[in-house]
């Protein structure tokens, strides 16, 4: 190799990474220069000159900078194949380019300095500390030359420590060795950091003096000038030494954070009033305060409530907060808000422990200066203190600290303000808008956010009232008559529902808003609290006796006054007098409108206020029925004379009423009385739903699409709608008979129950039985109801969807919201008031389908429940439903696949006494699970061949957010199915644990890496008595077992550790085909192939290939065939492993071990993420051990000895 050669290479290399660099390089000169570079580095023998030549000071930044990467893909990818004096002469170069060959810290490029401590780490991580024992005297050595190398110094720690500790980027023996090493010489690190940190900040402090008055200084010394890079330059080392610190806090012992009089915190207290390097200071103090461990090792973390520490604190927060909204002192603000939350948690933890801490005597001072965080203007400050402040409330020392107790009203005084919903980013009506635009990119961001944090607000308040009820309703009160005597201000955005009405930005919603939201957490508390007879009883009437008498016409103020109405209702139970008056308020806001007999379409805002009003009766009818039932005649004459006028109300409406009435008639506890009032109640449903047209409409598609208008084209489509009151009529039943299955019921006490004529006697299992007084109404309505959904599923075959309309021809498509809402896509804040519920009369028939397809299968699941052995004993129960619900499946669409089995079959199946399986359930489920696998196979493989083509022509007809909602339907639908297998199958409590918000799949990172699915995952009665029928246990083990390779992480973790193994287990004893052998275990290796890149799967997937492979190797050989063409496959080590597992008489090896070597075996079929599909290997080979006596490594060598010899090692003394 010759000078000549690396000159001209180098002279080559500039020119290639200047065409890659130049923006006006061509595509083509740019790639080319690329792969001249890459495969210069690939292949050149004389890459450590050429590397070093480049990084030469003299070359430009990016030359440099490119140099550097040279000699670190050498140190990754080639270090184990050089020699020895070639490893030492690029180890002394690299050492000396710190000493002597960059440029000076202030001056040199930070992305030089990055790459030069990554090459250091590099060689630290393949040498130290067996081959290389005195590297951490040569880096101090470094640093002693000046600030410079002092702080690439800091660099190569701090990076050392991220890659080690935080990120374990290399194997477990060489990070062990390394980190052995490190907290071997921890103490030596941590005072080279903290020497370091102190002189530089000294000589700082020194050089700046006092810098205020130094900077106004007209003509300044020279001698200043001449000093301020000097400054800067220790500034840059105190900087990077706390950068390097915050590395270290984290994972060290915390003897060494508390050493020497906690002499570290106290240095980063005193450094958070110096504003270049206070941030730094803090992130210290946060890391240092938010340790976890031992009580007795956190105990001197209390050294933070001293009088230093606390005044140190204080003086810098109000100067960041003083010096106005910055983003440098709002990022630091942030941070001492933070460490005081951190402060107060550790005191919580050590307080009323074994540790002998006692209350600071600073506490006082400690909540005051919380509190000035709880009441500061950004929103998010606010809501950081919400989670301390309950843990305080709730700490059973302090929450009796009279300190504690006398800032109780003061923080309840802070919520009356932080729950007013103000600080939209894009408003300038509060000073919290400004701090809003730093933390929130939009309204809808904002929006939810402060949802969340009121939630949390209410349950804090809901602690701090435990502490002190009577101040919160005090408080409540005053607000309450504030609000009600206060004039309307509607602000600058109009409602659209009204002239002067308010919207929801209006200062006089917000305020009504926030109050009710606290006067309902406020007295919700007091009666849980308090005693009965130490209840305020005459205020809270007062109060009521206000409320009621409040008359307003604005929408949404109405609303917050149900809403009080409801919170003072308790108050009611001790003064039943007040009763009707309390009906009359609500009966009179069920017909609420603005405008008196208006013919536009309701808004949402007026919608919400007549819900509301029903709700609120049937809330207070259901928990307060022994209150109601003497009023019950007043009750049923108000909805009799609501319902008379066709008009008046909605159906659901109508049907809210009714359900009210059903509720307190449960408490007649008398069966006759109780069933001729439902007989009575129905009447008109009965008549209706009974009459040879409806008959005729139900029944015939045809005719059903015309009685309901869906057939014809409208010229006005916001306004006219001729066949409204027909679909009211179809709606007012369904809603009728759901409402009464729903609500109908007999006394929850036996006694009761059988004094009232309720109880039949006992089923064999020797569940008790008892008789619904609903049941025979409903019956009666039964035939027409499955015609109905039988129609209905008709509806959406070819024939029909042609029938529709020009202006219904999408009539059966999902609603624009319900799209928005599995697109995830936010709704417009102000839309969701001030719009009508429908804006076209396309929406209310979208609407009118999807409430009544829904309700229809919400009435068939509660009829298991309400009307139990009545219900599954209909003759023929498990054909009608099959020719009806299931009629037609292939053309429903997914959206509506999905309800029907959630809200219908889940239901069915889990009400159902064990009696009824085989006549009811069985062949119900038989069919559906065979054709709901064909379903999905089919729309899987349509997705994956989606994903393989991608063909841009293809994508034209089909617009991407139409593809993803399609995907995201299949998911869904996925889940549910999965879940319905699940629950049926496995446990009881699938409902419960797989009812969570059903979210995108690829959420791997909150799975759970180490997952083994619950021992005792058997089946259930109805389980095994599924996989008694062929025909069910083949649609449901190939459902289960083809899923796994479907691309849904979540349904696919969840079918994995909950289903596939109890299913499988369940046919073991049988006869199984080898082909069925071969076939399970092939597809839990494709479902690997396809998930093995989210952690929760893989480890879930390998157990589950584990198990089988365990249980059915000995009886299949075929499994060692398929093992066999897994690629990459170690065949000496599948033979070892095969031997082991057929040879019973060896000494069984652990279980973990077995499993882990299995894992190896079968890696080549684990799927990776596509950024590591193509990524170089770093090989980092294990130096000789640091100790004497070591384990035996997991690799095969231990394995290897057929006769066990290999077992001594491990038991020797």
């Amino acid at each position: 190799m010759s000078a000549e050669q690396v000159s001209g290479l180098c002279e080559q290399l500039v020119k290639a990474v200047t065409v890659i660099m130049d923006p006006a390089s061509t595509q083509r000169y740019r790639l080319e220069a690329l792969k001249f570079c890459e495969e210069f580095k690939e292949k050149c023998p004389i890459c450590v000159p050429c590397g070093l030549k480049l990084a030469e000071k003299t070359q430009t930044a990016i030359v440099r900078h490119f140099g550097l990467q040279i000699l670190e893909h050498v140190v990754k990818y080639r270090w184990n194949n050089m020699p020895r004096l070639e490893k030492v002469y690029l180890k002394n170069n690299v050492m000396g380019l710190i000493s002597s060959g960059t440029q000076s810290i202030l001056e040199e490029e930070s992305h030089i300095k990055d790459v030069l401590s990554r090459i250091v780490v590099e060689m630290i991580k393949r040498e130290w500390p067996q081959h290389w024992p005195d590297m951490l005297k040569e880096l101090d050595t470094l640093s002693k030359q000046g600030e410079t190398q002092t702080e690439l110094v800091m660099f190569i720690l701090l990076r050392l420590a991220e890659d080690v500790v935080t990120f374990q980027t290399l194997p477990t023996q060489r990070r062990r060795d390394i980190q052995q090493t490190l907290t071997q010489n921890m103490e030596k690190i941590f005072s080279f950091l903290l020497t370091a940190l102190q002189q530089n900040v000294n000589k700082y402090r020194l050089m700046v003096g006092a810098p205020q008055e130094q900077e106004v200084l007209t003509s300044p010394q020279k001698t200043d000038l001449a000093q301020e890079p000097k400054a800067q330059a220790n500034c840059r080392v105190g900087i990077a030494a706390l950068n390097t610190l915050a590395g270290y806090i984290d994972w060290v012992a915390l003897r060494h954070i508390t050493a020497d009089n906690c002499k570290l915190l106290e240095m980063l207290c005193l450094l958070l009033n110096e504003p270049e390097l206070q941030v730094g200071a803090a992130e210290c103090l946060l890391i240092a305060v938010s340790r976890k461990g031992k009580l007795e090792d956190r105990k001197p973390l209390m050294v933070l409530f001293g009088d230093v520490a606390m005044h140190c604190i204080l003086s810098a927060a109000q100067t960041a907060d003083g010096e106005g909204l910055v983003e440098k002192h709002y990022v630091f603000l942030k941070r001492l808000c933070q460490v005081l939350c951190a402060l107060g948690s550790q005191l919580c933890a050590l307080l009323g422990s074994d540790c002998n801490v006692e209350t600071p005597a600073n506490f006082g001072k400690y909540l005051e200066s919380f509190l000035a965080f709880t009441t500061h203007p950004s929103q998010f400050l606010r809501s950081s203190t919400q989670i301390p402040w309950g843990a305080l409330f709730r700490h059973e020392v302090l929450s009796r600290d009279p300190l504690l107790l006398a800032v109780v009203p003061k923080y309840l005084r802070a919520c009356m303000t932080n729950l007013v919903k103000v600080g939209f980013p894009s408003k300038a009506d509060s000073p919290s808008c400004e701090y809003s635009r730093f933390d929130f990119d939009s309204d809808e961001d904002f929006n939810a956010f402060f949802n969340s944090f009121r939630a949390q607000q209410g349950e804090v308040i809901r602690m701090a009232c435990r502490l002190d009820p009577l101040t919160g309703f005090q408080m409540a009160g005053e607000w309450l008559k504030y609000q009600l005597t206060a004039p309307v201000d509607t602000g600058p955005t109009n409602s659209k529902t009204g002239e002067g009405l308010c919207s929801i930005f209006s200062p006089s919603f917000v305020q009504w808003d926030a109050m009710t939201f606290f006067s309902e957490s406020v007295i919700s508390q007091m009666f849980r609290t308090m005693d009965k007879d130490e209840i305020p009883v005459n205020d809270g009437i007062d109060l009521l006796q206000l409320v009621l008498n409040f008359e307003t016409k604005d929408p949404l103020i109405l609303s917050c006054v149900l809403t009080n109405v409801s919170a003072l209702f308790p108050f009611v139970t001790y003064r039943p007098e007040y009763l009707p008056q309390v009906l009359s308020k609500l009966f009179a806001s069920v017909t609420f409108e603005v405008v008196e007999e208006s013919k536009a379409p309701r808004t949402r805002a007026v919608k919400n206020v007549r819900r509301h009003a029903c709700s609120s009766i049937i809330k207070m009818c259901r928990d307060y029925p022994q209150l109601v039932l003497p009023n019950f005649e007043m009750l049923y004459n108000h909805v009799k004379q609501l319902l008379s006028n066709e008009l008046l109300l909605t159906q659901m409406e109508k049907c809210a009423l009714m359900e009210a009435l059903v509720l307190i008639s449960n408490q007649f506890k008398d069966y006759e009385r109780q069933k001729a009032f439902l007989e009575e109640l129905m009447a008109p449903v009965a008549g209706l739903w009974l009459s040879p047209e409806m008959q005729r409409v139900l029944s015939d598609p045809e005719a059903f699409i015309s009685y309901v208008g869906a057939d014809n084209k409208i010229a006005d489509p916001v306004l006219e709608d001729p066949s409204g009151l027909n679909r009211s009529r179809i709606s007012f039943c369904v809603y009728t008979i759901l409402g009464v299955v729903k609500r109908a019921r007999w006394p929850a006490a036996t006694e009761e129950a059988k004094a009232g004529g309720f109880f039949l006697g006992y089923l064999p299992s020797g569940t008790p039985m008892y008789r619904n007084p609903c049941t025979e109404q409903v019956l009666k309505l039964f035939d027409n109801l499955l015609a109905l959904i039988r129609t209905h599923n008709n509806l959406y075959t070819p024939e029909m969807v042609a029938r529709l309309g020009d202006t219904f021809a999408k009539a059966l498509d999902m609603l624009e919201v319900e799209k928005n809402a599995i697109l995830g896509l936010p709704q417009p804040l102000l839309d969701l008031y001030d719009s009508p519920v429908y804006k076209t009369v396309l929406e209310r028939m979208q609407g009118f389908f999807c409430t009544l397809y829904d309700n229809c299968f919400h009435i068939l699941g509660n009829a298991g429940p309400s009307m139990q052995q009545d219900f599954y004993t209909v003759e023929g129960l498990a054909t009608q439903l099959l020719s009806s619900a299931f009629n037609n499946l292939n053309n429903i669409p997914d959206y509506r696949l999905r309800p029907m089995l959630r809200v219908f079959v889940k239901p069915l199946v889990l009400s159902c006494p064990a009696e009824y399986y085989e006549t009811l359930v069985c062949p119900v489920l038989g069919p559906l699970f065979t054709y709901l696998h064909m379903r999905l196979s089919q729309k899987w493989q349509v997705i994956n061949q989606r994903n393989m083509l991608c063909e841009d022509d293809a994508a034209d007809d089909n617009p991407e957010s139409q593809e993803m909602l399609e995907e995201q339907l299949v998911r869904m639908l996925t889940r549910e199915v999965m879940d319905l297998a699940t629950v049926c199958c496995v446990s009881k409590k699938g409902v419960e644990q797989n009812t969570t918000a059903a979210v995108d799949g690829d959420d791997d990172e909150a799975m759970a890496t180490e997952v083994t699915p619950p021992a005792n995952a058997e089946l259930t009665e109805l389980g095994k008595c599924l996989m008694k029928q062929e025909d069910v246990c083949t649609a449901v083990l190939i459902t289960a077992y083809t899923s796994l390779s479907w691309k849904d992480t979540l349904s696919c973790q969840r079918t994995t550790t909950q289903l596939c193994w109890p299913l499988l287990k369940q046919v073991l004893p049988g006869n199984l085909l080898p082909d069925a052998v071969s076939w399970f275990f092939t597809s839990v290796l494709k479902g690997l192939q396809v998930h093995g890149q989210h952690d929760g799967c893989m480890a879930a997937l390998v157990h589950l290939a584990f198990q089988i492979y365990e249980a059915l190797r000995p009886r299949y050989g075929e499994l060692k065939a398929v093992m066999e063409q897994i690629p990459d496959i170690q065949l000496d080590s599948l033979e070892q492993f095969d031997s082991k597992l057929l040879n019973p008489t060896l000494q069984k090896v652990a279980d973990k071990r077995r499993k882990d070597h299995f894992k190896r075996l079968i890696s080549g079929c684990i799927g990776k993420p596509i950024g590591e599909q193509f990524r170089k290997e770093v090989h980092i080979r294990n130096l000789p051990s640091l100790f004497k006596k070591v384990k035996p490594s997991l690799e095969t060598d231990v394995l290897e000895n057929e006769d066990g010899e290999g077992f001594n090692v491990l038991f020797e003394p």
